[in-house]
């Protein structure tokens, strides 16, 4: 993962196009020798693209697109105009669609080294602190049984369910520890006893690392074409855009995937996977099995109402919080956030439109999880060192790291911002390559 990302884009000259320019015949000559037209060699880029069974999506293996041809203009005021635009300042303004005068070299040269140290006795420490906490809340919860106690208990225990998903994401990342071995038996451990089959989970979302902030091929709530829009019956379009539904979005993801998308998490033969990948989905669906099977018994010895107030009410506020969280990472600044297609894409240029969030007390609760710019561009870097990569990348990043709004004690400001997107951010055009909804 940590090769691919260093990688970006690599770029080979192409043939530069002579145009030649006719002045009108209407215009004085002294107008036209104003002007010094350039025509500039265009580029061949190699856009990393979504692979399934050994190709990418569209079919197309890796596309050569040309730059846009510029007009260079040689008076020394333009010219001071042009440069602030490729640091995406244009007359003043801060284009957050424009390329950065920086690269992901200059980033990670920038944060602490230790920051990329992973100490798996750390990693361990958060997860048997979590598993107690579980196992202490429903204990209390079980030992006083009242009306009182029970909203308190699905509150908490949603919240700590999401946390070991916060946890065994680190697994699926390896930035649990430098040992996969113990990664996969963490992480199908974390993730099943909350019903996420883990090797599905994290090959889907790496493809979303791989190409976030891209209209096609991101994976995690990427935006919908106009055309696809278009195209939702009416059903549809009430379960992704009217709350509570589409916070309860994800178990319908896992087996079905997103509009526009085809697949399940749970079946080797999806186009999710390829198919070096077989035994490692069956082996997360098989965990995953297991899992339904031990709440199938405990429904029948303990009895159903039982199991739904310890297990299945939290689980849905967990689903909750993995929704609200996953799509307010994407979503909703005050100021529109870019998507990208073809040339413009890349993976710095993507991994920039992600956001950081506060949480409040929460942030500590769910391991850091809002501090989300620096993971999605280094998401081997452990979550207890997120918070000091970002503050040591910020210099670098300048005006394309928005700072997050701080947070009460609880994040409820975030409720409004999820009602305002939702209401707002439907679709995006079919065409251009800097698109916003």
């Amino acid at each position: 993962m940590a090769s691919w990302v260093v990688s970006e884009c690599s770029l080979r000259p192409f043939t530069a196009v002579k145009i030649h320019h006719k002045p009108r015949p209407s215009l004085p000559s002294n107008t036209i020798n104003a002007f010094k037209f350039k025509p500039l060699p265009c580029s061949s880029f190699k856009v990393p693209t979504l692979w399934s069974k050994g190709r990418n999506l569209g079919g197309l293996g890796l596309l050569n697109v040309s730059a846009p041809l510029k007009v260079t203009i040689t008076s020394e005021e333009d010219k001071g105009k042009e440069e602030s635009a490729i640091d995406g300042v244009n007359n003043g303004e801060f284009d957050p669609g424009a390329a950065p005068p920086f690269k992901l070299s200059d980033i990670k040269a920038a944060i602490p080294k230790h920051c990329w140290v992973k100490d798996p006795w750390r990693s361990m420490s958060y997860v048997v602190r979590d598993v107690v906490v579980v196992f202490g809340l429903a204990a209390v919860a079980a030992y006083f049984n009242n009306w009182f106690v029970w909203p308190l208990y699905w509150i908490a225990q949603g919240t700590m369910f999401w946390a070991l998903f916060v946890l065994g994401h680190d697994c699926g990342h390896g930035s649990f520890s430098n040992n996969p071995a113990l990664n996969s038996v963490a992480g199908h451990l974390l993730h099943s006893s909350i019903l996420v089959p883990y090797h599905g989970w994290r090959i889907s979302h790496r493809t979303h690392h791989q190409n976030h902030g891209h209209v096609e091929n991101d994976e995690s709530w990427h935006p919908l074409s106009e055309k696809i829009y278009k195209s939702l019956d009416n059903a549809t379009r009430l379960l992704r855009f009217t709350l509570p539904f589409p916070m309860l979005a994800y178990p319908i993801y896992l087996w079905s995937r997103s509009p526009g998308k085809k697949g399940s998490h749970f079946h080797p033969d999806s186009d999710l996977f390829v198919p070096n990948e077989r035994k490692d989905i069956i082996t997360s669906t098989a965990c995953w099995t297991a899992m339904v099977g031990l709440l199938a018994y405990l429904s029948f010895t303990m009895g159903p109402m039982p199991l739904l107030k310890l297990y299945g009410i939290p689980y849905a506020i967990f689903v909750m919080w993995l929704d609200l969280v996953t799509y307010l990472h994407h979503h909703g600044h005050d100021e529109k956030l870019p998507w990208y297609r073809g040339k413009e894409w890349s993976y710095l240029r993507g991994g920039l439109t992600t956001l950081d969030r506060d949480y409040g007390w929460i942030n500590n609760i769910h391991h850091d999880i809002g501090t989300h710019v620096i993971h999605h561009l280094f998401p081997q870097i452990p979550h207890y060192h997120l918070i000091e990569a970002t503050e040591a990348a910020k210099p670098v990043l300048g005006k394309y790291y928005r700072e997050p709004k701080k947070s009460g004690p609880l994040p409820f400001y975030l409720l409004g911002i999820l009602i305002k997107s939702m209401r707002k951010d439907h679709y995006v055009s079919d065409i251009g390559d800097v698109v916003y909804y």
